[in-house]
């Protein structure tokens, strides 16, 4: 038996998520059952994290463990044939037998996208805004996260997490095309609908609707209801996370799998 990381992406559209649950597909069952088909034996897989109803990757990392493979590249192959046209498969490696895609994870960077006119081909993959937004305002707004590290007040209620704590390592818009803005967030961790919790309430300040130091003051009160409403999950990418090199067993650097993935993928 050897443990690998298996770096993915998919489309969120038809899925509850990325969490196996027990009315919906998701697409850690999708994963499963073709390495399961592949091996002849039930085999568990561990994400680094759990991305809700139809929300995408376009880099996703999970861990299972399977037989040692004599040539990953191959079996990449072979599950991507198994696997639906919406989940494939990039690479997997060879990693030490304790080494866990979740909890070894050194950050998560997400990206949200936002368009500001009507595209039928980004309707899956951003969220159209019809009112004017001060993105200026919203970067500014943005660099007030850098201050804290307790985010209760962006954290879905009633999880099973022992801290609200998260360190914030980037968090910033930037215009991608005429109408389109893309919100880039990194960090060690997040919360439960952290990300669509801190975009909707950024969109506040865009839109007039709340100052810098009332969003200095959502952060201190500690409360969700405090925040804006979540924007929609299909607009939002997990698109890279990051290891420390000592875990893998193979001489390939990781980075040259996260460039490639973002390159050629859905983060287009």
């Amino acid at each position: 038996m050897a443990r690998y990381f298996m770096y993915l992406g998919y489309d969120g559209t038809n899925y509850h998520g990325w969490q196996i649950q027990p009315n919906g597909a998701s697409v850690q069952e999708e994963l499963q059952k073709a390495l399961s088909t592949l091996m002849r034996r039930p085999v568990e897989v561990v994400g680094a994290g759990r991305t809700d109803a139809g929300v995408h990757a376009s880099l996703m990392v999970a861990h299972a463990d399977i037989d040692a493979l004599a040539d990953a590249a191959i079996w990449v192959g072979k599950l991507n044939r198994l696997l639906p046209p919406d989940i494939a498969v990039y690479r997997m490696r060879r990693v030490a037998d304790d080494a866990h895609a979740r909890f070894d994870a050194t950050y998560r960077k997400y990206q949200y996208h936002v368009t500001t006119s009507k595209n039928p081909f980004l309707r899956h993959y951003a969220w159209r805004v019809f009112q004017p937004l001060d993105f200026g305002r919203m970067n500014e707004a943005a660099s007030v996260l850098f201050e804290y590290t307790d985010f209760t007040s962006f954290s879905k209620l009633h999880t099973d997490v022992k801290t609200n704590n998260c360190r914030i390592l980037y968090a910033r818009w930037e215009q991608t095309g005429a109408d389109e803005w893309v919100f880039t967030i990194q960090a060690d961790r997040f919360l439960r609908n952290m990300v669509r919790a801190v975009v909707g309430t950024l969109v506040e300040v865009g839109r007039g609707k709340l100052t810098i130091e009332g969003f200095r003051r959502v952060i201190e009160a500690k409360n969700r209801c405090s925040a804006g409403t979540s924007v929609p999950g299909n607009a939002l990418f997990l698109v890279d996370v990051g290891y420390p090199e000592h875990l893998f067993l193979d001489a390939e650097e990781k980075a040259s799998v996260s460039s490639a993935v973002n390159d050629s993928h859905l983060n287009s």
